[in-house]
């Protein structure tokens, strides 16, 4: 009988990894067969993807034959699909893959829009991301943007999954007060500054240019409907953030958010954090000899795009001024006096894009005394332009975008932090919204008074692009051929005068 026992007992193992290994097996094959895109939520599980900021240019590259199939299908994997993914071994902190279910809403190549989706369950706070990418203005531009980075026009090549960092994390290490969050990730493929509404522009473009479609805003508009049956309804805050392009998309868009939720029943605030998408207007002198993707400023981009992008922008901006200068909205310091919905502002002192946009590249190969002036005078602008702004985070260095960095803790304006200054502008709203008196010693108006790039000493570091080394400010200046002395830089003097500066505070 023990024989017997025994003999029972190994059958039924034997049994039990069978049903596992072909369970396993099927899992497979539905999990190969779901993806490619074909609409719905991804329930696959291939290697995860960090979301990172990526800044674009426009030059480079030609025409290339385009997919116009796009994902297809828009159904809910529902529970099953949640929990297919997680015996596939997918990581309850991962974003997860949603096409829209308007598949007539699209990417540039006309292939469906999405986002990605980490619920919290019981959470009533919402944080929407914008992804940032710069643009396309033209036939030209946006072929050499699909031909060089054919993600910001494209899902067909969207990861499955997606692992936040920086504020986008779910680890409260990382991310201390927004980690509780449901948080959603919107990748940008409109290329339009998120202001396109996919209607045909008046008058109708040549047939060429009739390929690409352009519908960002309408994106962020189908994928609020889409969360509706994930409870985006019962929201008590909403806040629309975004890096870059994605932050100036905020400005352009959280008006329209905060009309389309009340219109829906929601009673949620609905706030804005923008992130190095506030940016202001270029001094270059348009060149007549350069190629189109070179010479044309940033806003010049914006009023071409403009009317090829079919944009637009909050109404009570728009009419501050006549037809053909509605590109002035794009730029914040002239938008944000006609919000209504209160918005943080995050914004390096000496933006990289920004002075990008003026051909001057910090750890290029050399760097004019003319551009260096303008360097140093970015700086004060930058801060007359944040006088006004009641919520603003700025410190004193050569960088672009923040948020989303995983260090992005270790950065401060006046020994305070990023996310304690975000969470200090919680609390006073939350203050002001219930008639009680917001909490003293807890500040969100944040610039550096220092005036020289990288004088706070949390700033990232600089790196020469030819040797990849991290460099100090005057060290990078001399690399990049100027003479110190003549520009009256005194090492030691501006060492004694960093130190006195951080024995200040900043």
């Amino acid at each position: 009988m023990k024989i017997l026992g025994h003999v029972a007992f190994l059958l039924l193992l034997g049994g039990i990894w069978c049903q596992n290994n072909r369970n396993a097996k099927a899992s497979g094959k539905s999990t190969k067969k779901s993806g490619g895109g074909q609409g719905g939520d991804a329930v696959q599980a291939p290697p995860v993807v960090d979301v990172t900021q990526t800044s674009t240019g426009n030059t480079g590259g030609t025409g290339s034959n385009r997919g116009t199939g796009g994902p297809g299908g828009t159904a809910e994997a529902g529970l099953g699909g949640a929990a297919g993914a997680q015996a596939a071994g997918q990581q309850t902190d991962d974003m997860r893959l949603h096409f829209l279910k308007n598949t007539q809403v699209t990417c540039n190549d006309g292939t469906v829009a999405g986002f990605y989706l980490k619920e919290f369950r019981g959470s009533r706070r919402w944080l929407l991301f914008l992804e940032g990418g710069w643009c396309c203005y033209s036939r030209e531009t946006c072929d050499s943007r699909y031909q060089n980075i054919p993600r910001l026009m494209s899902s067909s090549g969207w990861p499955q999954t997606k692992r936040g960092t920086g504020i986008l994390s779910s680890q409260a290490e990382e991310n201390p007060h927004w980690h509780n969050a449901n948080i959603v990730f919107i990748p940008y493929c409109s290329s339009d500054v998120w202001s396109g509404t996919g209607l045909a522009p008046t008058p109708p473009p040549r047939p060429r240019q009739a390929e690409y479609t352009f519908m960002g805003s309408q994106i962020i508009r189908e994928v609020i409907k889409d969360l509706i049956p994930k409870g985006i309804k019962l929201a008590k805050v909403v806040m629309l953030s975004g890096t870059s392009a994605g932050g100036t998309g905020v400005l352009l868009n959280i008006e329209r958010v905060a009309s389309q939720l009340e219109q829906l029943g929601a009673e949620a605030q609905v706030r804005g954090l923008v992130d190095s998408g506030w940016f202001l207007e270029s001094k270059q002198q348009k060149s007549p000899n350069c190629p189109e993707t070179v010479s044309y400023s940033p806003e010049d981009a914006i009023k071409i795009g403009l009317r090829l992008w079919n944009g637009v922008v909050p109404q009570r901006c728009r009419q501050l001024y006549k037809r053909g200068e509605e590109w002035q909205c794009f730029f914040g310091h002239k938008l944000y006096s006609t919000l209504t919905s209160p918005v943080f502002v995050v914004q390096w002192l000496f933006d990289e894009e920004q002075l990008r946009g003026e051909n001057i590249y910090v750890g290029g190969q050399s760097l004019s005394e003319e551009q260096w002036q303008y360097i140093q005078n970015l700086g004060s602008e930058l801060k007359n332009s944040l006088s006004d702004v009641t919520a603003v985070f700025a410190p004193s260095c050569l960088s672009h975008t923040l948020i989303t960095k995983s260090n992005w803790m270790s950065f401060q304006v006046r020994g305070t932090s990023l996310p304690r200054a975000l969470h200090c502008w919680d609390r006073n709203l939350e203050a002001t919204r219930n008639n009680r008196t917001p909490a003293k010693g807890c500040p969100f108006h944040l610039v550096d008074t220092c005036q020289r790039p990288q004088c706070n000493p949390t700033c990232p570091p600089l790196v020469d692009r030819a040797t990849q080394q991290e460099l100090t400010l005057l060290q990078m200046l001399v690399a990049m051929g100027l003479d110190l002395k003549k520009l009256g830089l005194n090492p030691q003097g501006d060492a004694d005068s960093l130190a006195s500066m951080v024995s200040n505070g900043g």
